[in-house]
């Protein structure tokens, strides 16, 4: 699951990182194509590979989460900078809760248990900067050379949610080599000792 939430993330990122184009349009659109196909994976990965309980449930409503507000994106990509920031705003808090709860309640059971937690943070504080960017925000400015800009609130807004993909998706990379490193050295570490416990009664004195 890490890697392939990572996947999703690194598109979103490029896309945002490389378009010169920060609109409210662009961000919903990407917005929403991020949010449907990453709960989209969450949700039918959590399905079939997590056991049934409490975590499954959460990681299957935050990919349900996930595709409810993508798609009210694709659908509302002109409703303007409010849409924008309700949308993902409010995307951010319910998943982040929901993930940091899962973190929280897995602490000493799962090692991706660390991870939950810290994407689960990092949900929240992309749903505070939404909020504190104030939304009238038009700033001119000059760059080198002479060239003049304009910042909105929209180009931030925008950029920050790219700046949350690039991030969450390193973190998920990182995260899904550790586990898999770690069960490597599991399946290691059991096949050494299964090794040792058939040679133990050939070593002992008849």
């Amino acid at each position: 699951m890490p890697i392939a939430r990572a996947s999703v993330a690194f598109v979103a990122a490029v896309i945002i990182t490389f378009l010169a184009n920060h609109s409210t349009q662009v961000g919903l659109l990407v917005f929403g194509g991020y949010g449907v196909a990453a709960g989209v994976l969450v949700g039918v990965l959590a399905l079939r590979t997590s056991p049934r309980g409490i975590v499954r449930a959460l990681f299957v409503a935050i990919g349900a989460l996930g595709l409810v507000f993508g798609a009210a994106a694709l659908a509302l990509h002109g409703g303007g900078l409010e849409a924008l920031i309700a949308l993902v705003s409010a995307w951010a808090v319910l998943t982040g809760a929901l993930e940091l709860y899962a973190g929280v309640r897995s602490r000493k059971r799962l090692a991706a248990a660390r991870d939950w937690r810290a994407v689960g943070v990092l949900s929240l504080a992309l749903a505070v900067a939404y909020l504190i960017v104030p939304p009238g925000l038009h700033k001119h400015f000059a760059g080198q050379d002479g060239v003049h800009g304009t910042l909105t609130a929209a180009i931030v807004l925008v950029g920050i949610f790219g700046a949350y993909a690039a991030v969450v998706c390193v973190y998920w990379v990182i995260g899904g080599l550790s586990l898999r490193w770690a069960a490597v050295d599991e399946a290691r570490s059991g096949g050494q000792q299964d090794s040792r416990d058939r040679k133990a009664p050939d070593e002992q004195p008849g």
